[in-house]
């Protein structure tokens, strides 16, 4: 399980709740509901992380709650 912060909120715009990892650039989910939301956003943070492995890009290291402000 990672442990990056995960911002959780509405989305008027896109009728669903967004899940966003602000450590991993552009790494987002959406889900009709807050549980699917994140569960979305685990399943894209594993795809982020292979992806960026696999191009040979860093990995940060979860800083914690703001930390990356």
């Amino acid at each position: 399980m990672y442990k990056y912060e995960v911002i959780l909120y509405w989305s008027n715009e896109d009728n669903s709740y967004i899940a966003e990892v602000p450590e991993l650039a552009g790494c987002m989910a959406d889900g009709e509901t807050m549980a699917e939301a994140l569960e979305n956003i685990h399943t894209v943070m594993e795809e982020w992380i292979e992806t960026a492995q696999i191009m040979g890009k860093d990995i940060p290291e979860p800083k914690g709650k703001l930390a990356y402000a």
